[in-house]
């Protein structure tokens, strides 16, 4: 994953960024959301590769496996 993700405070304010752009993961998450298929993800922004798409996706994926504990259960 570190190939394709990069998180530099200097770019995006340290927001999680495609390696080598100021494309946000999050940005290319969204439109996967919304509904736009890969391919058209590409044409909008010709500087990133399938890879990197798939690589949005585990990035995503690992941090929704993160388990957070509700307030009311701690203490």
């Amino acid at each position: 994953m570190n190939k394709y993700i990069s998180i530099d405070p200097k770019i995006c304010h340290g927001q999680a960024c495609v390696k080598g752009t100021r494309i946000p993961v999050h940005q290319i998450i969204h439109m996967l959301a919304s509904g736009d298929n890969p391919e058209e993800i590409i044409e909008d922004y010709p500087s990133i590769t399938i890879e990197d798409i798939h690589a949005c996706l585990d990035y995503a994926a690992s941090l929704a496996e993160e388990q957070f504990a509700p307030i009311e259960m701690i203490g």
